[in-house]
């Protein structure tokens, strides 16, 4: 009986923990698989296979020409939105890469991120969607402006800080 206490407890602890790290992603993994177990097997796997890369924190010379490039983009919507969304897409793939996650395909990015960014890849999710439509030129100028600013709450939350370069805080 005690066993089987502790048991149930540990699990309930496990899935907290799972829970509280991964946030809304944790949610939407339980409703795309088959239950909470599976979910969690993955969430664990994930996990396991972030453990493995080799996080590099930015010099804060790297940060500041990060967010100097972010400026340009985001300065750049004004003239050519089109070239502006995909300019963000590729500039999150350098900024993932210098941060040490592997360069690969965008749900493999999506599942290494979900360990330490849960919270910001719905804002990739919606940023990286309208990407897509960009492409076959299906998108607004409405929906690129909202993908600019999905973008910047990924970008902010990657690089710790509102990506704002200090030529323009002075």
């Amino acid at each position: 009986m005690i066993l089987a206490a502790a048991a149930a407890a540990w699990m309930l602890a496990r899935r907290w923990s799972l829970r509280h790290r991964f946030g809304p992603e944790y949610d939407r993994l339980v409703a795309q698989r088959e239950g909470r177990a599976a979910a969690e097997r993955e969430l664990r796997e994930r996990e396991r296979r972030h453990a493995g890369l080799d996080h590099k924190a930015l010099s804060p010379e790297a940060r500041d020409r990060f967010a100097a490039e972010w400026e340009e983009i985001q300065i750049r919507f004004v003239d050519d939105p089109v070239a502006a969304v995909t300019a963000a897409d590729e500039f999150v793939g350098r900024l993932t890469a210098e941060l040490g996650y592997p360069a690969g395909d965008y749900e493999e990015q999506l599942a290494y991120l979900s360990v330490e960014h849960a919270r910001a890849l719905g804002h990739y999710r919606e940023a990286h969607e309208v990407h897509e439509r960009n492409e076959r030129d299906e998108a607004s100028t409405e929906q690129l402006r909202e993908a600019l600013v999905h973008y910047r709450a990924l970008i902010t939350d990657l690089l710790g800080r509102e990506p704002v370069s200090s030529r323009t805080n002075g």
